[in-house]
């Protein structure tokens, strides 16, 4: 671990991150009564049928694993909302406001509440493609990279760790060019500098 630059380890693996999203909200609806969850993190509940609550989205995958519950898909998962996000993502430069784990929501909900999500194949060809889209935007942006234009709003968890590396390490490079830039040649200092009189050689003033 010592051995490893901070860029290194500033990196969070695909898995990390997915990690990360699960304590995000979602809303689920149970299909039975249980009293509430007490967790380290939090207490959640009481649930009673057919009574919508919000829940971490971990622990709403674990009810639905087991049968107790359906999820809600959040609003910015609906198709009017993924198409016009598209098109603006298409028509803009900048990037379009998603929630900061949007790919790794979708990725879960899609492939563990398939029965939850109304269309889930034209939801599913929505979200890959905006998720393309803003991916060549990070291309695109790390080409064009300046240390004056590092202000990007509207990124996601997974666009950010892509450019956390490179950004950190251009960032430094940048930071080294201008430090060496205003320390001056110290031998062309010294040289131009005038002399102290008690540094210079003494004659023999002794007689001889």
């Amino acid at each position: 671990m010592a051995g490893q630059s901070c860029s290194q380890l500033s990196l969070f693996t695909p898995d990390e991150v997915e990690f990360m999203a699960e304590d995000e909200l979602v809303e689920i609806v149970p299909n039975l009564r249980m009293d509430s969850l007490n967790f380290i993190c939090g207490d959640y509940g009481p649930f009673y049928p057919q009574i919508a609550i919000q829940v971490p989205l971990w622990l709403a995958l674990a009810l639905k694993k087991r049968g107790k519950c359906t999820i809600r898909p959040p609003q910015w998962m609906s198709i009017d909302n993924l198409t016009q996000v598209l098109e603006g993502e298409r028509e803009s430069h900048a990037f379009q406001s998603l929630p900061f784990h949007y790919v790794e929501i979708s990725r879960l909900l899609l492939d563990h509440a398939r029965d939850d999500i109304p269309e889930i194949y034209m939801v599913r060809s929505l979200v890959e493609d905006i998720r393309d889209v803003r991916f060549h935007k990070v291309e695109t942006n790390l080409e064009n990279f300046t240390a004056s234009a590092v202000t990007w709003k509207n990124m996601a968890a997974m666009e950010v760790n892509i450019i956390r590396a490179f950004s950190g390490r251009a960032l430094q490079a940048f930071y080294r060019h201008e430090n060496e830039q205003l320390i001056p040649d110290l031998d062309r200092t010294q040289d131009r500098q005038p002399q102290n009189l008690n540094d210079r050689p003494r004659r023999n003033l002794r007689p001889r």
